[in-house]
């Protein structure tokens, strides 16, 4: 299990209720190497190797799922997000679909700074990890064509420019707590903070740290509290300073064993994310799916339904907020849209044979 994410689902786990999910088949895993990897900077890394977890049969109409950031592709093999879409009868049946949740470059068990580069390693930017995705399932999975893209937080900022880098690949998009325009306002400021608070702790050492520089955990913490986790759900789970303080406790106490070098590099990434210009090459069918209080992507701005205007065929659905959605991390548990997502699939065109 990625580090990062272990103490982001201990975060997680405090703030939501236990959810018993439907099965679906055991997954799988897999690694799959791309050589001579171009980036977006004109270097060239010899060798990047991309990890995946796969669910149902390859002979079933493909479906690609993309992570967050700091996560990985298994961290979504979980009740409340695999257990209410791959069961049967669910909206991504793994019985009738191939579900293919790959870790991204510079997170999970793919190639990332920890490996031994540390700060030397390229920079990469989420054009850079979408390239990667699209080698692993070209050439290493030999796939052509794929029914859904579908992406959350980071992973939705993905689905936005797999619609635009490769728009004859899918038959549809669902991009998730996310918005199709620039990083910027609170969303690129709250980064920025956590990348300098580790950047600027004596222990950092330009990246060349013995021992991790101890303000990373703080950030994690801080950002997480910032961004996420809804207004009307801490008012419920934190109405005194005793409970609040008690919740924050929780999570600084809880284990994180993070690298300050993935760490920063996989938040820095996000920084030229900008997929406003190309939204019209967009073919697919859109279900953009966004919490009403999401603390990155507020939807007040007004600034996704402009931007869908440009999308030839799309539509938003906002989940209402209430004590029970978790702001950004709300798409997180699918019972809240799977009826609409369903609806969605089934309203898609007969795949072609």
């Amino acid at each position: 299990m990625n580090r990062l994410y272990a103490a982001i689902a201990t975060i997680f786990a405090l703030l939501s209720e236990p959810a018993a999910g439907a099965d679906y088949p055991k997954a799988t895993e897999g690694d799959w190497t791309a050589k001579e990897f171009r980036l977006h900077t004109g270097e060239v890394m010899p060798e990047v190797r991309l990890h995946y977890y796969t669910v149902g049969d390859p002979k079933n109409p493909p479906v690609l799922m993309l992570h967050g950031s700091s996560q990985y592709g298994g961290a979504m093999l979980n009740p409340a997000f695999a257990g209410e879409l791959f069961g049967a009868g669910q909206p991504l049946d793994a019985t009738k679909y191939f579900i293919i949740l790959p870790d991204s470059l510079g997170h999970g068990k793919s190639t990332k700074p920890s490996d031994g580069l540390k700060a030397k390693f390229p920079k990469y930017d989420y054009a850079d990890m979408v390239d990667a995705h699209y080698r692993l399932l070209t050439e290493g999975m030999g796939i052509k064509h794929v029914r859904v893209v579908m992406g959350n937080s980071m992973g939705g900022m993905h689905t936005w420019l797999w619609g635009e880098k490769y728009p004859d690949f899918m038959d549809a998009l669902v991009p998730m707590a996310s918005q199709p325009t620039p990083m910027s306002a609170r969303n690129w400021m709250m980064r920025r903070l956590i990348i300098d608070s580790v950047r600027n702790d004596p222990d950092w050492q330009g990246g060349n740290y013995t021992t991790q520089p101890k303000n990373v955990k703080a950030a994690a913490v801080f950002y997480g509290i910032a961004t996420s986790g809804g207004t009307l759900a801490y008012s419920k789970l934190a109405p005194t300073r005793v409970a609040a303080d008690k919740m924050l406790d929780d999570r600084l106490n809880a284990p994180f064993t993070a690298d300050a070098n993935d760490f920063m590099y996989q938040w820095d990434a996000s920084g030229d994310y900008d997929p406003t210009p190309d939204l019209p090459k967009i073919k697919a069918k859109v279900l953009a799916i966004n919490a009403a209080d999401d603390e990155r992507n507020p939807p007040e701005t007004g600034l996704t339904e402009a931007a869908l205007k440009q999308v030839k065929d799309a539509k938003l659905y906002l989940i209402p907020a209430s004590t029970e959605t978790r702001g950004h991390g709300t798409t997180g548990n699918a019972k809240f849209y799977t009826t609409q997502l369903a609806e969605f699939l089934r309203g898609l065109p007969t795949p072609a044979r």
